[in-house]
């Protein structure tokens, strides 16, 4: 509705109000957030508008359980470390180049950063955050998977599109089920020891040349590896991947042992990755 100004709205007059949704206006200032009901607010949305700073009185908002403050042009994370219900929590798309003032957040369930400028996770920016299930951080600048022991509860974590060449810091992450590694530098699988309970495995378009140090993730489900440089033979690959028993779907083309078997790729990989493969690139297996 291309909405300028809170103050238009004259906010005041929702005294039970429990959600608001403003997505896609042109708001540039949320100091107007003072005017809504404290008791009530659960759930404030500003996607895609043009906020440059968080408001202190959004601190003011202490049963907010949902903010989304995506695609905006904000630089820092500063006025929210009092919404201590807050399970829910979208930065996606704006300026941000440093993970803070987030540790006394302790309810948070879901945090989004993606399409920031973050260069690092710097060590204790995610203290305090025990009960985080989902952190997802694609598209920025991240060269070392580090400091995130703290996210005990975790189950996901995105990372596509940065700056890593390791899989690393993962050993305390044993609550972690799926993983996406997409479009970095990785040119070998390791580090994967503690988390047992992984289904699935995105390591999509990096620089392998093999699939190897799974045999023990017997929870896998899924392994996306297309687009990276595997030559490894059939036979090698069975023996790493065979065993596992809930393998359902596998990626890999664009990587050598597809383009230089294409007649035979599909027949030789149903042979030697057992019974319970049912998908080879985006094509389920018939017959």
């Amino acid at each position: 509705m291309k909405i300028r100004a809170l103050e238009d709205l004259n906010l005041i007059r929702f005294t039970k109000l429990n959600s608001l949704c403003l997505r896609q206006n042109l708001i540039e200032s949320i100091s107007e957030v003072d005017s809504l009901p404290v008791e009530t607010m659960e759930d404030l949305d500003f996607y895609d508008n043009r906020i440059k700073h968080i408001s202190k009185y959004v601190n003011k908002l202490v049963h907010l359980k949902s903010l989304d403050l995506s695609f905006n042009n904000i630089k820092h994370i500063k006025n929210i470390d009092k919404l201590t219900e807050l399970e829910n929590l979208y930065f996606v798309q704006n300026k941000i180049d440093k993970i803070e003032g987030l540790n006394s957040l302790h309810n948070l369930k879901n945090l989004e950063l993606g399409g920031n400028g973050i260069t690092q996770i710097e060590p204790g920016c995610l203290d305090g955050l025990d009960k985080l299930e989902e952190i997802w951080l694609g598209k920025n600048y991240i060269p070392r998977l580090i400091n995130l022991n703290p996210l005990k509860s975790l189950k996901i974590l995105s990372i596509q599109s940065n700056k890593l060449h390791n899989i690393e810091g993962l050993e305390e992450l044993t609550n972690l089920e799926e993983l996406y590694l997409s479009h970095n530098f990785i040119s070998s699988i390791e580090g994967l020891e503690n988390n047992t309970k992984l289904n699935t495995l995105d390591i999509t378009s990096n620089r392998l040349t093999k699939l190897d140090n799974l045999s023990h993730l017997t929870e896998l489900t899924d392994i996306w590896a297309s687009f990276n440089k595997i030559d490894q033979s059939f036979e090698s690959l069975g023996k790493e991947l065979g065993s596992l028993p809930k393998l359902e779907t596998i990626y890999l083309e664009g990587n050598p042992i597809q383009l230089q078997n294409e007649t035979s790729y599909r027949r030789k990989l149903i042979l030697n990755l057992g019974p319970s493969l049912q998908k080879i690139d985006a094509t389920y297996i018939t017959g």
